[in-house]
């Protein structure tokens, strides 16, 4: 299924607009998978070279959960999840969060039955994102859901040594949990 976006919208750390003839047909699969794209570089670099880099390698800063009180960085997840409330803030037409079997913060646990089908289907397998249609409310969305690996040592460390943690074996490259993007449809 498509559908036509005029302008197409995809907030990164720099804030990044792309304008699209009104005419395009963009996929609702395509629209997720380039944000998506989008979301996990800007992850995937926070983790590697500010969070792994400061506090594990240069030992300069250290991450905390309470990283205000601890005048530390930002957990990667709370990266995420800053960004995703941003996102919602703005009312555009998508939203995304990040879930896992495993969660530390129980929040963040999956809700719906397609959440956890797509949670089980990318943490069998990490190459294939999950995609999906359901109905909230009375709304129609897309969607899909991609693994959330495991990217550098801060990950499984933090995972492994957390004391809320459902899951202390995490390894490089594994699947940790997955985002969850969802597009309404129309």
């Amino acid at each position: 299924m498509k559908t036509k976006w005029a302008v197409v919208t995809v907030l990164a750390a720099g804030g990044i607009t792309a304008a699209l003839p009104a005419h395009a047909q963009v996929s609702y699969k395509d629209m997720a998978d380039a944000l998506h794209a989008v979301m996990e570089s800007d992850r995937t670099v926070y983790t590697r070279m500010v969070v792994n880099r400061l506090a594990n390698q240069d030992k300069v800063i250290k991450a905390s959960e309470h990283f205000k009180d601890d005048k530390a960085l930002p957990l990667p997840a709370q990266m995420f999840r800053f960004g995703a409330e941003m996102v919602a803030e703005k009312k555009l037409p998508f939203s995304y969060s990040l879930q896992s079997m495993w969660p530390i913060n129980k929040q963040n646990a999956p809700k719906t039955a397609l959440e956890k089908k797509g949670l089980d289907a990318v943490a069998k397998d990490n190459t294939k994102p999950f995609y999906g249609e359901e109905t909230l409310g009375k709304t129609k969305y897309f969607t899909a859901i991609y693994a959330d690996k495991a990217v550098a040592p801060a990950c499984v460390t933090c995972h492994n040594e957390h004391k809320d943690s459902p899951k202390t074996d995490f390894k490089i490259g594994q699947t940790m949990g997955g985002v969850v993007l969802r597009i309404p449809m129309k």
